[in-house]
């Protein structure tokens, strides 16, 4: 938009990363300083944005953008504007916004809840005046978690609408454009919610603190001091766990102190390493994203009005490489099912198997002004088999809310895959797959056959196809029918050789719908 209250040409831009081309378009209003997420169904969802220019007020619109079509299509307006809103995707998948300055200059205090084909809820009075831009995160038991930047952190309960106030930070000011990261989340450790505050205030400080909400009595405790202070930082998760705290200065708006060496912390051993250092000042409205191929994106920076950074760099983890600088070898996915339902079994296909030792799902960042409203780590529990991982998906959308994903494997020496994208959600239909007998004899040469059953839920009509896992050398399985489509039943037939070893086998007969295994 160019910052300017004259100008009426507000133009967006999608970037190809393959291609390394920009491509731009007009959009019919002024979106600076909204919110954004990536909705279920995949498009950007862009809330709120700029009335007027100084005194700044608030839009009341919302738009979605579909990368399918590569346009905007305007959604229905909220009660009241808003300028710097957070947005945070529910459980559930409805979009929650707060704050951000209305149509008249004060901040929104009221929550409003979106939900695709209903449009947006009635307003929900907070009854407290929140910071611009609040650093929003869904938590696992489905409440969202404020961390600032204002000392005082807050819990909204979306059931209730309630608000409660949680723990009060060390530090003594207001962490103003410092960034805020849910650390991954991991079923070993029940998805313990502990979340990470970085930098901020003006003049910035260096320092981190992270809070527990797992215990009885959270309580914000100091972190590791990062190299540099920051404010208008990114901080960015990696496939590892790892967060990437870059750019920012030590003055707003300042290039002449400009934070140029990156950090990489570890929540392993709660420790900072150098990460090296980024070539171009990255300040106020600059940006990171992590990329399917697990570089990091690093754009923009606006220091001044009238003065842009157009420079972009990628960033490229030491996981990507070998010791002697050479580049390492990475894992590589050979099929994935697009579509995963909560708690459901998928298959990772992998001639990796054997070597990987994390499997993550990685929700799509949307940032902005030094914080991301969409980035998620979620760790997913596997176990391993000949080419395949078998893995269960999130038990909820607390936990990872429903959507696209990035899909990542990681090898022993900590090299990422290539992602997959898949799509996880509640399925609203599901099948049980039986079978019988529960066993039988066969001699070798000879054959036998058993029956496999399909009981759809309410409203499943399939296919589910079907495959035998554990068969012994010699031995081979053919179904009868190979897919059967709601209610029904196929034989599954089995053939042994004179070769087929003595001994008692355990068969494991699978039924495949999409992302539905069972």
């Amino acid at each position: 938009s160019g910052n300017l209250q004259t100008n009426t040409n507000y133009q967006a831009a999608v970037w190809d990363p393959r291609a390394d081309t920009i491509t731009t378009q007009p959009v019919g209003w002024d979106m600076f300083c909204n919110g954004m997420v990536v909705l279920p169904d995949g498009r950007v969802f862009i809330n709120g944005g700029n009335l007027r220019y100084d005194p700044f007020l608030g839009e009341p619109r919302s738009s979605a953008y579909d990368a399918t079509t590569g346009r905007f299509t305007d959604l229905e307006n909220m009660a009241h504007g808003r300028w710097y809103p957070t947005v945070t995707t529910l459980g559930d998948g409805s979009v929650m916004t707060f704050s951000g300055l209305s149509e008249f200059g004060l901040t929104n205090t009221a929550v409003e809840i979106y939900k695709v084909g209903s449009g947006w809820s009635q307003e929900y009075q907070s009854g407290w005046t929140p910071p611009l831009y609040p650093r929003m995160h869904l938590l696992p038991d489905g409440h969202v978690f404020v961390s600032g930047p204002a000392p005082v952190t807050m819990i909204f309960n979306p059931a209730t609408k309630a608000w409660s106030p949680v723990a009060t930070t060390n530090y003594s000011g207001t962490r103003t454009y410092g960034s805020s990261v849910l650390l991954p989340l991991t079923p070993a450790d029940g998805y313990k919610p502990r979340l990470m505050i970085f930098g901020g205030g003006d003049p910035a400080t260096a320092t981190t603190e992270i809070i527990d909400l797992s215990a009885a009595t959270p309580q914000w405790q100091y972190g590791p001091p990062m190299s540099q202070p920051r404010i208008e930082m990114n901080a960015t998760i990696l496939p590892n766990g790892k967060v990437l705290a870059l750019g920012g200065s030590t003055h707003d708006e300042d290039a002449t102190t400009a934070s140029l060496n990156a950090d990489l912390y570890d929540p392993d051993t709660n420790t900072f390493s150098s990460a090296g250092a980024n070539a171009f000042p990255r300040l106020y409205h600059s940006n990171a994203l992590l990329l399917p191929d697990g570089t990091v994106w690093v754009v923009g920076g606006n220091p001044q009005r009238g003065t842009y950074e157009q420079h972009m760099e990628i960033y490229s983890p030491a996981y990507l490489f070998n010791a002697d600088g050479s580049l390492a070898t990475r894992p590589t996915i050979a099929g994935v099912p697009g579509a995963i339902g909560y708690g459901g079994a998928f298959e990772v296909q992998t001639p990796d198997a054997a070597t990987i030792t994390s499997v993550v799902l990685m929700r799509p960042g949307a940032p902005t002004h030094a914080f991301d409203m969409d980035q998620r780590l979620v760790k997913v529990s596997y176990t391993v088999g000949s080419g395949v991982l078998n893995v269960t998906a999130p038990p909820n959308g607390n936990i990872a809310p429903p959507g696209y994903y990035m899909l990542f494997i990681l090898n022993s020496a900590g090299v990422p895959s290539l992602a997959s994208f898949v799509h996880l959600s509640a399925f609203t239909t599901d099948f049980a797959l039986s079978a019988t007998p529960a066993s039988r004899t066969v001699l070798p040469g000879g054959s036998t056959s058993y029956t496999a059953t399909v009981a759809p839920g309410t409203g499943f009509t399939g296919p589910v196809s079907f495959g035998v896992n554990g068969l012994p050398s010699g031995a081979v399985a053919t179904f009868d029918p190979t897919s059967v489509n709601g209610a029904g039943s196929t034989t599954m037939s089995v053939t042994t050789s004179v070769v087929t070893p003595l001994g008692a086998y355990q068969l494991t007969i699978t039924g495949n719908s999409g992302g539905l295994v069972h």
